[in-house]
């Protein structure tokens, strides 16, 4: 929904702090937007602020949805109907290159924020999702796929705390 009120011209900035859908893209999920995801404001060139936000979780529906050969990895019952499954350091590279790749199509000023201590309340110190390696191998591949002119913000806070919003 989003990217197509961007297209059609309702939205004239974007302070895009939830990328999900991406991990959902990468690794089969049910909340995939599509590979297409950020390329509208990409393409339209309005001001962009990117963050890799909840890239560290994976969406499925009830437990018994998720697909055999991911039943050994770390599932996350949020509630009956969704079960969350943590990224790995991999994944979390794609993701990065696919978030480089749409600061790079951009056509306006775009800027990448990074939130040094997890990319959601899952991903924070001492929360079950915290991977510190996971969330780097995003931030690398952001960093090594991107111009040169595009600036990287790293934050010393978790994306859901005050700092960052703030600075966001």
């Amino acid at each position: 929904t989003m990217e197509s009120l961007i297209a059609s011209g309702f939205i004239t900035a974007n302070l895009d702090l939830t990328t999900t859908e991406l991990a959902d893209q990468v690794c089969g999920g049910v909340l995939s937007a599509g590979p297409d995801r950020m390329m509208a404001a990409a393409r339209t060139g309005i001001p962009t602020v990117l963050a890799p936000g909840c890239v560290d979780m994976c969406n499925f529906r009830g437990i018994d949805t998720v697909p055999e050969k991911y039943h050994e990895r770390s599932l996350y019952r949020w509630n009956p109907n969704v079960t969350l499954m943590r990224t790995t350091p991999a994944e979390n590279s794609g993701i990065g290159q696919m978030i480089a790749a749409a600061a790079n199509a951009s056509t306006g000023p775009v800027a990448i924020l990074l939130p040094l201590k997890g990319v959601s309340q899952l991903d924070s110190p001492g929360n079950p999702y915290w991977d510190p390696d996971a969330d780097a191998a995003c931030y690398d591949a952001i960093k090594h796929n991107l111009r040169a002119d595009i600036p990287v913000i790293e934050v010393d806070a978790n994306i859901n705390d005050p700092v960052f919003a703030d600075r966001a």
